[in-house]
């Protein structure tokens, strides 16, 4: 199994590139169910989750043609010829979820294993799936696996979301492209990732009204068209890069970077000491005099991402004062905690809150990544640290950022990646 290591206190310096955003071109190729013609997806990154979803979409008879790294160009679609989404593939990454709502719409059943992804928290798929049956969808859950079935075509209904939710946002969104008549989905989703999905379906021949607010009015039409799309750069990564920058005291570009997209992550950023500036292309990030503490709770776009939480606790680890940090998104997010404490951070957790009290220096340490993000903030920890940081179980970061290493290397850190 891979690890990371990192010798730590040498400014980054230099220009990363940000890749198509992970959360956006996921949903995007769930969105090749929903025609027999083309979807050429563009700017795709090159990450697990997106070879997982791939396979996914093979398992259901959709050509996938195999992605040219140079171009970035991923080419799907064709007729369904399966239904199910299995286990082995959908226990890898809980995005597989996603299939539910076009193979409904699409072919009217689906037979979809539970998902799976981080041990971040429980991820229920409750809402999706009444979301579906006000549509027509009718369920029962067996050993482990959604069996669905609608009679016809799904049909147009209002749904009021309880909470905000990005997946059933996504899924319904798919779902009521091709259902009869009109869907009105309240309480949406804001995200990015969502805005991107909703301009790619109106391309292929979606009736969407509403984009960018939390409130979607979609007329279903009888079929879909192929498409070009182009994918949104990453703010996750794109936030997570900033970071690096501001904790090892650099300065880097971040070529492709939207800060249109970043909500109230620069915001945050700028309170704890860090300036980002728009420039052609992209952002600069450098951090000025000092690190100082700023509270944050995680919230709906354009709240603070629960995606950057544990990167801003690694910053917030050497930052002069203390900081809260509320996680009020996922009840087991705070797993890379104790990793952060070995390294010399002073947090700790009551509830869902924790309470960060930054330190003058980390030291590097033996660490074990626990989710995707978390293994990020490890890495950032280690940046930072004094003397040697090793990585352990970064399998989780392949799912969600490509070649870390070599980007963060490209700026002047000490990292490489070691094998098993």
């Amino acid at each position: 199994m891979d690890r990371i290591r990192i010798r730590g206190g040498k400014p980054l310096s230099g220009e990363i590139p940000i890749g198509g955003a992970k959360n956006a071109a996921l949903p995007l190729m769930a969105a090749g169910l929903l025609t027999s013609e083309r979807l050429v997806l563009t700017n795709v990154p090159r990450l697990a989750d997106i070879i997982t979803m791939g396979q996914l979409l093979e398992q259901h008879g959709i050509a996938v043609e195999p992605m040219d790294n140079a171009s970035r160009v991923l080419s799907l679609g064709g007729q369904i010829t399966n239904t199910e989404a299995p286990y082995d593939i959908v226990r890898k990454m809980r995005a597989s979820v996603l299939v539910l709502g076009p193979l409904l719409a699409r072919v009217g059943e689906a037979r979809v294993s539970l998902p799976g992804g981080c041990a971040i928290g429980t991820r229920p798929v409750d809402l999706h799936l009444k979301g579906l049956e006000q549509m027509g969808a009718t369920f029962d859950l067996n050993a482990g696996y959604i069996d669905g079935r609608v009679s016809g075509r799904l049909r147009g209904a209002t749904i009021i979301f309880p909470f905000v939710s990005v997946g059933a946002t996504e899924n319904l969104l798919m779902a009521a492209a091709l259902a009869d008549g009109r869907t009105v989905l309240a309480n949406a989703a804001r995200e990015p990732e969502i805005i991107d999905l909703a301009e790619c379906l109106v391309a292929m021949g979606a009736r969407i009204e509403g984009i960018g607010s939390d409130k979607l009015t979609i007329d279903g039409v009888d079929s879909l068209h192929g498409a070009t799309h182009d994918i949104i750069p990453d703010r996750i990564e794109t936030g997570s890069y900033a970071c690096a920058a501001a904790i090892s005291g650099g300065s880097v570009f971040l070529r492709n970077a939207r800060l249109d997209h970043l909500g109230a992550t620069v915001r945050i950023l700028r309170e704890a000491g860090v300036d980002i500036s728009e420039r052609p292309g992209g952002l600069m990030v450098k951090r000025l005099n000092g690190l100082h503490g700023a509270d944050v709770m995680t919230e709906p776009y354009p709240g603070f991402p629960t995606d950057m939480q544990a990167q801003f606790m690694a910053l917030m680890s050497v930052a002069e004062g203390a900081s809260m940090v509320t996680e009020t998104i996922f009840e087991n997010r705070f797993m890379h905690v104790p990793e952060l404490n070995r390294m010399g951070a002073r947090i700790n957790v009551h509830g869902s809150s924790a309470i960060v009290r930054g330190v003058p220096s980390l030291s590097g340490a033996p660490v074990m990544a626990t989710d995707l993000r978390a293994s990020l903030s490890l890495i950032l920890a280690g940046l930072a640290a004094k003397g040697e940081t090793v990585v352990n179980r970064v399998y989780h970061l392949d799912r969600g950022y490509e070649a870390v290493e070599r980007k963060l290397a490209a700026c002047g850190a000490d990292i490489e990646r070691l094998g098993a």
